[in-house]
């Protein structure tokens, strides 16, 4: 097992320690493995699903990627996607609120690849390393986390542009580093921790 899966997997724990009730919008059309129960419906008649973060098996979500890019993908990389099957995971980290970006499902593995086939190109435009994000920062902000795919070093950036800065030294170093942050600070939760 990678320092990086033992890393996260610390992190879930800790995460559905001090949250043990996660809920999202139930889509009947994009069903993950991670789902607990059947749909329901809350006061307002939002339809809800129950889910926890689930171990997968591991499976190579990017060796299409490597073949289009001709290229390897960091092993930090593939052992955190390949870690679990999950919705965004909140933190706090030292410089503030991160959304861990994990996978709900085995098309949700397709998207992210076709993403990443797009962040590629961007990146070969600018003439800067390439990447692979793995973490939204605030909300509001266009900033994003990633692993850089040559160092393995975690980078802050902006969407076509270079890194701005490193953050962590490695993913795993990033990972025992972050605090559970409450599930209804992610932008697509944030209804339902209106209601």
């Amino acid at each position: 097992m990678s320092e990086v899966t033992v890393a996260l997997a610390s992190f879930v724990d800790r995460y559905l320690a001090r949250y043990p009730t996660l809920v999202d919008p139930f889509d009947r059309d994009w069903r993950s493995p991670c789902e607990v129960g059947q749909p329901y419906a809350d006061a307002a008649g939002l339809e809800l699903i129950a889910w926890r973060p689930v171990r997968r098996a591991f499976a190579d979500d990017f060796a299409g990627l490597e073949r289009a890019l001709e290229r390897p993908i960091h092993p930090d990389i593939k052992a955190y996607y390949g870690s679990f099957w999950s919705g965004g995971l909140e933190a706090t980290a030292a410089e503030g609120h991160v959304s861990l970006i994990l996978l709900w499902n085995p098309a949700d593995a397709d998207r992210l690849v076709e993403n990443l086939i797009g962040h590629a190109i961007a990146k070969r435009r600018v003439r800067a390393p390439f990447t692979v994000f793995f973490a939204c920062t605030e909300p509001d902000s266009d900033l994003f986390l990633s692993v850089d795919n040559d160092t393995g070093a975690v980078v802050l950036e902006a969407p076509g542009a270079k890194p701005m800065r490193t953050v962590a030294p490695s993913l795993t170093v990033f990972l025992r580093g972050i605090e559970p942050a409450a599930p209804g600070l992610h932008p697509e939760r944030r209804m339902i921790a209106s209601l």
